[in-house]
């Protein structure tokens, strides 16, 4: 068996020219969705992010704002930053790319943000409606997945789902979307005693541990869907330096059912999330 593939970028471009119509309409009346990201610092993976955040923005038709830091700035410069785009009726989202220096308070500026415009979700009164059932904004990588289950027709109510991960942007809010949707769920971290016990288990296995393919062939359920949210680089090799996942993709394909690659897997429909709840908060402010 060789699984299909779900395919990222496939989806990503569907989704994106939805967006453009959705954004052209906004347009007619009057509003035009915007985004503010700022970055601090010279991290090149970080860059590369919010260069393609913002050329997500101009190709769907929005208009995005950039305001780029040096690694030594004072975090009051930023504060004050997003408190002037937390005022601005023209801004409708609003995104401090991560990791930031080590002299901030990440949880500080990101609480900073205004709910309503904090369009990554991790605002704690977006975590606390993502959790009661009710979100504003869904975190955009956990968005993605649950858009690429239903674009794949992955059956959810009454699944076991294995979650390989617990942070706050992927792994705690993929449990909430999935058990909102009736799954049965299993979180798992480096603690886990015998992970491969709780993958093989899986229905739907999502891989978000940030560790070059640790989830082998052998630690999957034939037919399983897995879902691979790792964006790591192969250490060694033929491929060194070349990306890959958390899922040993090779071994995991002629075992499981469906599978995502990367790249052109989850990677692409983060930043389309990302455009999708821009685009919503705009369309709030225009109602």
């Amino acid at each position: 068996m060789t699984a299909r593939l779900i395919d990222g970028n496939a989806l990503s471009t569907q989704l994106r020219s939805e967006f453009a119509n959705r954004a052209a309409a906004l347009k007619e009346k009057g509003v035009t969705p915007c985004l503010a990201v700022i970055l601090v610092g010279e991290d090149p993976a970080s860059a590369v992010y919010v260069r393609n955040k913002v050329a997500g923005c101009e190709k769907a038709g929005m208009r995005s704002i950039k305001d780029v830091y040096g690694p030594d700035v004072d975090p009051s410069v930023v504060l004050a930053r997003i408190a002037e785009l937390n005022a601005d009726p023209a801004v409708h989202g609003i995104l401090v790319q991560l990791p930031l220096p080590k002299h901030f308070d990440s949880e500080a500026v990101l609480e900073s943000i205004a709910p309503e415009k904090d369009v990554d979700g991790f605002h704690a009164e977006n975590v606390g409606a993502l959790v009661q059932g009710n979100p504003r904004f869904i975190p955009c990588t956990p968005y993605g997945v649950m858009k690429m289950l239903e674009s794949a027709k992955v059956p959810l109510k009454g699944a076991e789902v294995v979650v390989v991960g617990r942070s706050n942007i992927v792994g705690k809010p993929m449990a909430m979307l999935l058990l909102a949707r009736s799954c049965t769920v299993t979180i798992c971290h480096s603690q886990t005693k015998d992970l491969a016990f709780h993958t093989r288990r899986a229905d739907i296995l999502v891989a978000a541990v940030g560790r070059e393919r640790m989830i082998t062939g052998d630690m999957i359920k034939p037919g399983a869907t897995v879902i691979d949210v790792g964006m790591n680089r192969f250490s060694s090799g033929p491929n060194a330096g070349k990306l890959c996942g958390d899922v040993d993709f090779e071994s995991a394909r002629e075992v499981a059912g469906a599978i995502t690659p990367v790249p052109g897997g989850v990677g692409p429909m983060t930043i389309t999330m990302l455009l999708a709840n821009t685009l919503e908060a705009a369309e709030r402010c225009a109602k």
